[in-house]
Parts: C-alpha cells; structure tokens; sequence
C-alpha cells in the first residue's frame, strides 16, 4: 500500500539507514523480509525501469547513476517473527502505522496461538488499556469458528470488503452476545460460541455481512446506528421472528418494540418534528405555498383523530374500571 509515496521520498532523498529491514533467515541464501516490504518494493521498482513500465508506475521519477549506486545495498537486521512481534506489535497495532482491526486481530491471534503469549503480556506490550486485544482476538476466533462450522465464509460476502468491526464490535452488545451465546468470563476460547448456538452465529454472520451466494444482502448499511438497531431486534423473540422471515431491519424493529413502544416513540417523534416546524414558521413558510398549508391542516385532522381516539380509550377503561368495582 502506498509504495509510490516511499518510492518519492527514497528518490529525493535516498533511503534512510536508520529505518533497516527486518529479515528472517529461509535457506542458505534466501532470507524473508517480515517488517519493510514497502521500502523493499520501493526500491526494486527505482532499480528497475522495466519492472515500472510492467506494472505501470510509470510516474514515479527516474534516479542517476549515484543514486542507484546507494540503493544495491540497504541495511537489513537479521531476526525471527517471534523474536519481532513486541516491536510490530507496537508499530501496527496501537502505534504510529497501525493496520486495519483484521489485520491486527489477526496478528495477535498468531501471537497468541503461535507463540503462546499470553493476551495480557500483548496488551501490556502494545499499550492497550481498553481490552482491545481481547476483544480483537474473541472476534476473530467468532469469525474462524463461523468459517470452520461452514455457516459463513469471507469470500461469500454481500459487500465488496470484509468489516471485520461489525463482529467486534457487536459482541458486547447484550443481543448479540446473548443470541449467539456469548460468556464474558473467558476472551481466550478458541471456540467462543456455544455448539448448541452455531446455527445461530450462522444466521447471524448471514443479517451482518449477507450472503452474495444467495443474494442475501447486508442489514448493516452503516455501523451506525443499524448494529446498535440489529442488537436491539436480537433481544426480543418477535424481532428475531420478523429476521428469520426476511422482514427489513426497519420492520423487524418495529415488531421487536411492540405496539406501546411504537406509539411512545412515535408521539416523541412527531412532537418533536412538529417543534422544528414551528422554530422555522417565520422564516420557512411562503404564505404561497398552499402545499404546505394543505399539509398543516391535514397534521390538524390527525391530530383531533388520534386525541379524539386516545380519549374514548382512557373512558372505556375508565368505564371498565368502574363496573369492576
């Protein structure tokens, strides 16, 4: 990523011999460049005008005789990936050239199942005070569980990218944590989910990220609010009733809510709309837009409606009330 942007620093003002590659010994002659490859790549495609044209970089500038000179030899440290991982850890994780949450959730996965680092000491390596390297790691292991019991796949996604936050995220949220099972006493299980609840980690991964296979897409059209709205259906039957049966994220929220929630929400919601009307009347209305008015007086029809219906019903139960006693 972004090697043409090193390529123009390396080109005007040569490579930096405090910032050496890391290798790692493969064969006789053969090392593997673990933490550098950008410079690596960087400097080949500077070496190597053919290599530009072939990959069509063409734009990146070409160096004199001196220059190329410096660049056949850069510095290289001879390590291990184990022997390196506090100081990626550091750099990619929590530190100034971080990766994206998968990568770095996978690589502390590799860390601790690898290497058998315990979470605590990564954390403590990298600075983490949030539990980010625990709930990193428990979503992964969620998604590998998923992708092993064959009920998800990456590669089967309705998005064009794998939003590996969604998953990390929401499984501290109660619906979610509680649908698939989740126990908040261990981080480290190789197999957060339940057996008993794969079916549903399986319809779940299916609401997060879709199915391109079958044409299932995503209920998540933006993290916020719809993961928030997703574990809220999650904690009512009604609501999970209403996904299991295709419903839109919408619906399924209304349905989870019940009709008194419903009603409740609805008047706030109104009242409110309705003081935003009234706050911009003097400003906003055109005594010539007789759309506007038509509207107005159409809100006053429902409103004599739903007050006139509000009424009977506290005197029917009222009335009811009475008989009773």
């Amino acid at each position: 990523m972004a090697v043409a942007e090193v390529a123009m620093s390396i080109a005007y003002s040569g490579y930096f011999e405090h910032e050496p590659l890391f290798v790692e010994k493969a064969a006789a002659n053969k090392f593997v460049v673990i933490e550098g490859n950008r410079r690596l790549a960087a400097v080949q495609l500077l070496l190597d005008p053919d290599l530009r044209r072939r990959i069509k970089a063409t734009d990146l500038p070409n160096i004199d005789a001196d220059a190329r000179k410096g660049l056949k030899t850069i510095p290289a440290i001879v390590t291990t990936r184990k022997a390196l991982w506090r100081y990626l850890g550091f750099k990619h994780v929590n530190g100034p050239s971080t990766w994206g949450s998968y990568a770095k959730a996978q690589y502390i996965a590799h860390v601790h199942n690898d290497y058998q680092v315990p979470l605590k000491d990564i954390a403590a390596q990298i600075g983490d005070y949030n539990s980010t390297v625990e709930r990193m790691y428990r979503g992964l292991m969620i998604v590998e569980q998923a992708e092993q019991a064959k009920v998800f796949s990456r590669h089967d996604v309705a998005k064009s990218k794998f939003a590996f936050n969604y998953i990390y995220t929401g499984m501290d949220y109660p619906g979610i944590s509680t649908f698939i099972g989740l126990q908040k006493s261990d981080n480290t299980l190789r197999k957060p989910v339940p057996p008993a609840k794969v079916r549903q980690l399986g319809e779940l991964m299916g609401w997060l990220y879709g199915r391109d296979s079958a044409n299932q897409p995503s209920l998540i059209r933006s993290q916020n609010p719809d993961l928030k709205i997703l574990d809220s259906v999650l904690l009512s039957q009604s609501g999970i009733s209403a996904l299991r049966d295709g419903l839109p994220l919408s619906v399924a929220r209304d349905i989870s809510l019940g009709d008194e929630k419903l009603f409740r929400q609805s008047l706030v919601a109104a009242k409110q709309a309705l003081q935003r009307a009234l706050g911009t009347l003097t400003t906003g209305y055109d005594t010539a837009d007789s759309e506007c008015s038509k509207i107005a007086q159409e809100l006053e029809d429902l409103v004599h409606d739903l007050v006139d219906g509000m009424r009977k019903k506290t005197r029917e139960r009222k009335s009811s009330e009475a008989n009773k006693n």
